[in-house]
This record gives C-alpha cells, structure tokens and sequence, in this order.
C-alpha cells in the first residue's frame, strides 16, 4: 500500500496492463503491437498536455486554455503552410505562438496576481476567439504532405513526432529529478514561503512552467494538424480537463509540489486506451466520457481511502513507543539507579 502512494506511476502502470488484460480476455483478436502503436499514437497529444499540465501544477496552480492554445497552434500551422510557408517555418510559428500564450497566462498570475483559474478561463475565451477571428470560423484544409509525413509510422511503427514526445518525456523526467531549475518546480509548489528563503526564484518558476506548458500546447497543436491533415474550427475543445484528469490518474497532487511527469504520462496514456478499448469492443461512443469518469472518480475514492489508511498507520507507529510496556527513547539511555549511586560512591 505505502510503495503505491508513493509511486503512483505504478499503480497507473497496473492500470494499463489490466485493461489490456481485459481486452485480451475478451476477444484477444484486437489485440496486437500494432493496437499499441494505435493508442499511442491517439495518446500523443493528452501525453504533451498532461506534462505541460503537471508542470504547472508542480507549482500549486492549475492553467484551463491549453485546448484553446492547441487550436491556436494548429490555426498556425496550417496558416502558414497555405501561404507559402516552409515546414520549419510553420513549426516554428506554431512553437512561437505557444510560448507567447503561456507566457501570458503566466504574467497574469504572477504579474496581476489573478488567480490562475480565473486567469485562464479568460485566455480560454481569448484564445478561441482569436482562433475564430483569424479563420472566419472555416476550416483549414489541403495541408501539404510534408506535414502529413510527421505523423507516419517510422522505426518500430512510430512516428517521428511520436519519438519527439518520448524525447520530451526522459528528458523532462531527467531535468525535474537531477536539476536544480527541477526541484524549484517542487520547492515552490510545496512551500512557497520556504522556497523563496532558500533562494528560488518563486515568480520566474511559476512563469516558466505557464511558459513551458503553452510550448507543449504549441506541439500538440502540429501534432493534431498532422495526424488529421486539417483543422475544424473547434480543434483542442474538451482537452484541458482530460490533461488536467489524465495528471489526477498519475499521481499529481492539486496541491503541488507532487508528481512526476511519467505519472502524467502514464494518466494520459490510460485515458486514451479507455476510449481505444471501447471502439474495438464496439460500444456505443457515448459511453467514452461516462466510463473515463467513472474511472476517475473510482481512483480519486480509492486514493483518498489508501492515503487516509496509511495516515492512520504511521499515527500508530509514532505513538506506540508510549504504549504500557514501551517506554520514551529518552529511558533507554537511563543508567540504572544502582548504576547512579555507584557512580556518586
């Protein structure tokens, strides 16, 4: 019980190979490496948002306009391959406007002091209507191939794009564990007050992870433009709740200051396979959205359960030393009283 609380990615790890233990006991035809490759290609874009999430809940706040930046991104993208873009040019134009984005959600929270979720409710709007404005509402169609090859299968049946986000992962895994910019992502979502004493740069994190979380979005957004090859106008809808569900599912506390982005991952991943396994079992698409919150609500429950028993267990073991039969430390190290006169003698 305690190493599951402790590492969730674990327990999230178990979660997967149990629905894929499902699928497999009820028609093992569906079920093959190539039905891997499918999930996660499906999952590439939940995965980089729920790392950029996680990363700016590390930090103790929560950012709701990463769907609106995804379309923005994606708008781009296509934008300027239909003008007579490059490819680089295109990828990074879309990176650009990511960052900015975040960049701005971050100066407003920090900046302003708004509350980041009321900030970024209002970048929600913001965002979308500049997305609607800039394309009249149509969508972008007729993306050109080089765009479209991104997203084709390469070594062992993934993409270049899907080996991008592997990238991303170790190497965000690794900068958060063995670095010092790592760990103030932790400090300042767990003790703010602490953190400035001990010298991080509280305001500049906190800007950072809104920075680093819109350059995710940005990505996600020329993934989606690839996978699909065009751009309806109402791209990244519904997607900031599914980063923000697929982190709960990995590990990462809303209180910040906990988590790892391969728990995000993993959360991410999870969520995706759920509507995966019920395409290929054949029920009805409504069902996605009720069954991944039935899911999460069953997790949430068993968490809050788990962590309350563990409480209970480590109160039992502080205090049982003063139990009839087990004196304080502090008597153990007492000399005798014979011991004492012996030594007054």
């Amino acid at each position: 019980m305690t190493l599951l609380l402790k590492n969730r990615e674990i327990s999230a790890l178990f979660a997967i190979i149990a629905l894929f233990g499902l699928l497999i006991a009820l028609d093992s035809d569906n079920f093959s490496l190539q039905t891997l490759g499918m999930i996660f290609a499906s999952a590439q874009i939940l995965c980089l948002l729920a790392m950029g999430a996680a990363l700016v809940m590390f930090t103790r706040n929560i950012d709701v306009s990463v769907g609106s930046i995804v379309g923005l991104c994606a708008i781009t993208v296509g934008a300027v391959l239909n003008q007579g873009g490059g490819l680089s040019v295109a990828v990074a134009c879309a990176l650009g406007v990511g960052l900015l984005a975040g960049t701005f959600n971050g100066l407003l929270v920090v900046g302003l002091r708004i509350p980041a979720i009321v900030a970024t409710l209002g970048t929600l709007g913001l965002y979308r209507g500049i997305m609607l404005l800039w394309t009249g509402g149509k969508w972008i169609e007729g993306l050109p191939d080089s765009l479209k090859s991104l997203a084709a299968p390469l070594a062992l049946g993934i993409s270049p794009l899907g080996w991008l986000v592997m990238v991303i992962l170790l190497a965000g895994a690794w900068l958060l564990a063995r670095t010092a910019p790592g760990r103030d992502f932790y400090a300042t979502g767990d003790n703010v007050a602490a953190a400035r004493q001990l010298g991080v740069a509280v305001n500049r994190t906190r800007i950072l992870a809104f920075a680093l979380n819109g350059m995710l979005a940005g990505c996600g957004g020329i993934i989606f433009a690839a996978q699909i090859g065009f751009i309806p106008n109402q791209t990244g809808s519904g997607l900031e709740m599914k980063a923000i569900a697929a982190c709960v599912l990995g590990g990462i506390s809303l209180l910040g200051g906990t988590g790892t982005l391969v728990g995000a991952f993993l959360g991410a991943f999870f969520l995706t396979q759920i509507d995966t396994v019920l395409v290929l079992l054949r029920l009805p698409a409504w069902w996605n959205d009720f069954i991944a919150g039935l899911v999460l609500l069953g997790v949430l429950v068993l968490d809050g359960r788990l962590r309350q028993a563990l409480a209970r267990h480590q109160r039992q073991l502080k205090y049982s030393r003063f139990q009839p039969g087990n004196p304080p430390a502090s008597q153990h190290n007492t000399p005798p009283p014979a011991a004492k006169n012996k030594e007054v003698a």
